[in-house]
């Protein structure tokens, strides 16, 4: 079984995954899962991909083994792997296990141009999807950073624009290196430790211990007397870092989650700061490869002197071009070779990465023609009904925004806005700045919010 023979089975094993919240495999663990198919061992698969046999053994399948285990619910091992992600399959995905695991490719791939259909497009792109409109400048320079001793890359745009799908990615090419990779979503903490700062840092090194596979032993470290910031560090400078002989590349998802806690985000985030700075002097933090990714809809007041947050690579997601629209739609199988097509719904979204692709994938089923997409859209009956609808919620709860944003919507002209108004909206993506002076991102938040704006109390202020 070649990788393209695999990719479906990867797909439907990489949404599960993700609809538990557990990472989706990446390169190195799909490499495993193919020689397994081919019933090589991992000393076979090794060689035959460059890799060292320890680093597959040791590291890679044990990941593997754990991930595929919490997602069928029994210990998965390299002999029963197989046996049991055919049962796990023939019982959630009947109807696609017969056309996906069979032994004769020839069999299992009758019409060799029929393609598996696509999955509704909601979070991330999986690995290994052909539906993926990779930024190659921008994931290049990702690549190229996190390859320095103690780099650190700081990943940021609105909801739904790609970070997730991007840092699989960045993962996946980390593994590719040798590099061990962790992965931290601080969206699936406790409130309760979001608000302490000691438990919060016990929880980080606690969870990059276990993903690791190092043994974690926060206590020999802990020492109230020197306080949490210096304890953590020693643990990562000491336990973790001395017992590691490659780089390790850290990652922390939704770090927007910290903004929310102050009285966290203002130690925190200057100690992540000073392990980069150490890292220009002492040799041990070099092998920490750190990328912060957050989110911008949510605005708190950082001292940005003090934060990791004007130091290392800026990476900022921007909307898919004309030629990356018109890639994804030739994804599809949609001829729009004349470009019109993409123009219309480009002038709609504005090239929102998320809205052009849910818009493809209707189109690409026949549901819906682009005049109906379009007609619809800023109505709540339109395929963009619930991402509108959170605009909405968040801007309800900041009536000084819902004003500006009534401004911009409804003049025919560039308004100039607050400084710090004008960056919260561009922050959400529903402007677009140029200096101070603020227009519409796209015609549907235009189109929706002038219609929503215009009924609310907003409008008499002004």
């Amino acid at each position: 079984m070649n990788s393209t023979e695999l990719e479906p089975l990867v797909e439907i094993v990489n949404r599960k995954l993700l609809e538990k919240q557990i990472r989706p495999l990446n390169y190195t663990e799909i490499l495993i899962m193919q020689g397994i198919w081919q019933y090589q061992t991992y000393h076979q698969i090794a060689q035959e991909k460059g890799y060292s046999a320890g680093y597959f053994t040791n590291v890679v399948a044990p990941q593997l083994c754990q991930r595929l285990t919490e997602l069928v619910g029994s210990r998965v091992t390299k002999k029963n792997c197989r046996v049991l992600l055919e049962s796990y399959l023939d019982a959630t995905c009947t109807a696609l296990k017969t056309t996906i695991i069979k032994q004769d490719p020839v069999d299992s791939f009758p019409d060799t141009d029929q393609k598996p259909s696509p999955s509704y497009p909601s979070g991330p792109v999986p690995l290994g999807s052909s539906f993926y409109i990779e930024n190659s400048t921008l994931s290049t320079r990702v690549y190229e950073e996190i390859s320095k001793p103690g780099a650190l890359v700081r990943i940021k745009a609105p909801k739904e624009m790609g970070k997730t799908s991007m840092l699989l990615r960045i993962l996946n090419y980390g593994d590719s290196q040798g590099y061990r990779t962790v992965s931290l979503n601080l969206e699936q903490i406790d409130s309760s430790i979001l608000n302490n700062l000691n438990l919060f840092l016990r929880w980080l090194c606690a969870n990059v211990s276990r993903q690791l596979q190092i043994e974690p032993r926060l206590d020999d470290y802990w020492d109230e007397d020197i306080g949490s910031k210096v304890s953590c560090s020693l643990y990562f400078r000491q336990h973790l870092l001395e017992q590691i002989n490659s780089p390790v590349v850290l990652v922390l998802d939704e770090v927007n989650q910290i903004f929310e806690h102050p009285q966290v985000a203002k130690d925190f985030l200057p100690m992540l700061r000073s392990w980069y700075e150490d890292a220009r002097r002492l040799l041990i933090w070099q092998k920490l490869r750190l990328i912060v990714v957050h989110s911008t809809e949510i605005y708190v007041p950082l001292q940005l002197n003090q934060s990791p947050f004007n130091v290392g690579l800026p990476i900022q997601l921007d909307n898919f071009s004309f030629e990356q629209v018109q890639q994804l739609a030739q994804c599809y199988g949609l001829d729009w070779n004349d470009g019109e097509e993409a123009r219309q719904l480009i002038d709609m979204v504005g090239g929102h990465p998320a809205l052009i692709h849910t818009a493809i994938y209707h189109l690409s089923r026949k549901e819906m023609t682009l005049k109906q997409i379009l007609k619809t859209a800023p109505r709540y009956t339109g395929i963009y009904s619930y991402h509108l609808q959170r605009h909405w919620a968040n801007l309800q709860q900041q009536p000084e925004l819902e004003v500006a944003l009534y401004k911009v919507m409804s003049s025919t002209e560039p308004v100039q806005l607050e400084p710090i108004i004008a960056y919260k909206l561009s922050s959400m993506g529903l402007i677009k700045l140029d200096g101070s002076q603020a227009t519409p991102s796209c015609q549907l938040y235009k189109q929706y919010f002038k219609n929503h704006l215009s009924n609310e109390s907003c409008v008499t202020i002004l």
